[in-house]
């Protein structure tokens, strides 16, 4: 392959757009006010995210080099096609039913992140546990995304493709560090405009080389390669179903939304741009889908790249930027190319964002440092989002299929966390205990059910497994999803138990090691300001929200009987006036 001068500039230009845009953010931050306006203005951007800003930033949430390319390598996979191609229709419902059940409870209590409910009622040992699993899909979710742009590159200029990984990286890290969300948002917005402009523009020359046949043809006919449009066979119902369900509703419980939930300047906006963002999914993965189409289409044989195909070649995860690279005009590639690497650059900012936000607050604050000050946290923030940023970087160089790392992502979200916020937010009763063993109990049954991915073999082989020719055995039952199912039911049904117990006397209260259930009793005939036990988020570790918000951050802490309608109370009044 040929150093390409012309792709080197066309990557620089859309690079230092991002970078200025960023950067622009950053001093837009920096200008907010005091530390401690900034402190907000980096986790939830000052909660001021008008509808235009966050409709984009919440699809550029989903929609980044995982997205684009994933959608494409799994629509030209023969045997596997757009009926697999789960991720555009998924994660689209998952916003949906974000914005319908979840947005509200959440950004009316004015949470700062999406552990706080678990540190409020579970304590902080339980969020601490709760952060691991979304830490990990966050750093997959980030990985998936350099994988990708580091293909993207090495088609457009011959360099070393961990070389583009890192200088990519570290570009985004950059912006991120100094601006926050502000800086995530705004690059969002121009990131949408790069894929959109960029894959639409190169499409009508894609699909009219000579070597492509009609797309509508091979849809459904086999001519260089399997039907594109795919099949589910009978034996793979459950499994598709499983997957589908895993993105549906493992796309819900990850900070990366919830932050920008959060941002919001209320709840109902939170909801709209949910709805906004659901159908901006669907619209951006259309030119991906006719993309791996066109892969699908294409006698390979008469274009540059020749035989073997991408398939045998094993570069089914570059199958967009080759697409790009050989079916279209010099110009017309650079141009898709370099937007489509610097708009999924600025993806993987959300999900390092996302991650160090979680630490500084819930772990090294309410955990280690409830008296550290803003500016220390504000530190404590940065130096995670190089930490965690050099980790999603080095996972990127190691990755597979970058669809492989979309499922993996959500795994541990979907079975663990999903459960654990429904209860929390919606199930009323539920401790400490019963989320502690829905934990422990989900992340077995995961574990044993096996991973052909990372070539973990099952412990337990459920009806339907088969072995494959590698000796990898394969789950065709739906075991994620009754994992998932496990760990609420555990959650609900310990909590109950615990509850009885201690409640009627059978268990003396010096058992309850981890003040779930006596202490909890107590503090409700207390004053409600007060919280007795250290493992429970206190009043005055929590920075408060800005006065003109629906709710202040102080007085959401308490437990729900203490909330009272904060219409009735007068502006800029103190918490403790609030709660009296």
């Amino acid at each position: 392959m040929a150093f390409h001068v012309e792709g080197l500039i066309a990557i620089i230009v859309f690079y230092l757009l991002i970078l200025m845009v960023g950067i622009w953010a950053a001093w837009k931050t920096k200008n907010s006010g005091s530390s401690e306006e900034r402190s907000e203005a980096i986790i939830v951007g000052g909660r001021d995210i008008g509808l235009l800003v966050g409709g984009f930033t919440m699809t550029a949430t989903w929609v980044g080099g995982g997205y684009i390319n994933g959608t494409a390598e799994a629509v030209y996979v023969p045997g596997y096609g757009l009926a697999w191609a789960q991720a555009p229709i998924g994660y689209s419902l998952s916003l949906i039913l974000g914005g319908l059940f979840f947005a509200k409870p959440m950004r009316s209590k004015g949470y700062v992140t999406m552990l706080d409910p678990f540190q409020q009622l579970y304590g902080k040992r339980m969020g601490g546990l709760i952060f691991i699993p979304a830490l990990m899909g966050e750093m997959f979710w980030a990985a998936a995304i350099f994988s990708a742009l580091g293909a993207t590159i090495s088609v457009i200029i011959d360099i070393n493709i961990n070389l583009s990984v890192i200088v990519s990286a570290l570009i985004a890290i950059l912006y991120t560090l100094v601006g926050g969300l502000y800086s995530v948002a705004y690059t969002d917005v121009v990131q949408l405009f790069c894929i959109f402009l960029g894959l639409w523009i190169s499409l009508p020359f894609a699909m009219s080389h000579d070597a492509v046949a009609d797309i509508g043809f091979t849809a459904v006919h086999k001519l260089f390669q399997d039907p594109w449009l795919g099949t589910i066979k009978s034996n793979e119902t459950f499994t598709w179903i499983d997957n589908f369900l895993l993105l549906m509703m493992g796309g819900i419980p990850w900070q990366a939304y919830f932050q920008r939930v959060l941002s919001s300047s209320s709840a109902t906006y939170a909801q709209v741009l949910s709805f906004l963002a659901a159908f901006g999914c669907l619209v951006m993965a259309l030119p991906s889908i006719l993309i791996g189409a066109i892969g699908a289409s294409t006698d390979w044989n008469k274009t540059t790249y020749g035989l073997p195909e991408p398939i045998e070649r094993q570069e089914a995860d570059m199958i967009l930027p080759i697409v790009l690279q050989y079916l279209c005009p010099v110009y017309i590639s650079f141009f898709g190319l370099g937007a489509v690497s610097a708009a999924v650059m600025s993806s993987a900012d959300s999900s390092i964002l996302s991650a160090s936000s979680m630490f500084a607050r819930n772990i090294y604050q309410l955990s280690f440092r409830q008296n550290a000050s803003d500016r220390e946290i504000l530190w404590v923030m940065r130096i995670t989002v190089f930490v965690f940023g050099a980790a999603a970087t080095a996972m990127a160089l190691l990755a597979k299929s970058v669809y492989g790392l979309w499922y993996l992502s959500s795994d541990l979200v979907y079975i663990i966390i999903f459960p654990q916020l429904l209860c929390v937010l919606f199930i009323k009763g539920t401790n400490t205990y019963g989320a502690m063993m829905g934990y422990v109990l989900g992340l077995i049954f995961r574990v044993t059910g096996g991973e052909p991915y990372l070539y973990l073999q099952p412990l337990i082989l459920y009806p339907g497994y088969y072995r494959d020719d590698d000796g990898i055995y394969h789950q065709r039952f739906p075991f994620k999803t009754f994992a998932m199912s496990i760990s609420f039911l555990t959650n609900i049904s310990i909590s109950y138990l615990a509850k009885y117990l201690f409640e009627s006397g059978t268990l003396p209260p010096k058992l309850d090691f981890l003040d779930a259930v006596v202490a909890r009793h107590s503090e409700e005939n207390m004053d409600k300001t007060i919280l007795v036990k250290n493992e429970n988020i206190k009043l005055d570790e929590l920075a408060p929200v800005k006065p003109r918000q629906s709710l202040t951050l102080s007085s959401t802490f308490t437990n729900k009987e203490a909330l009272l309608d904060i219409n009735s109370s007068p502006e800029g009044s103190s918490t403790e006036d609030n709660l009296q």
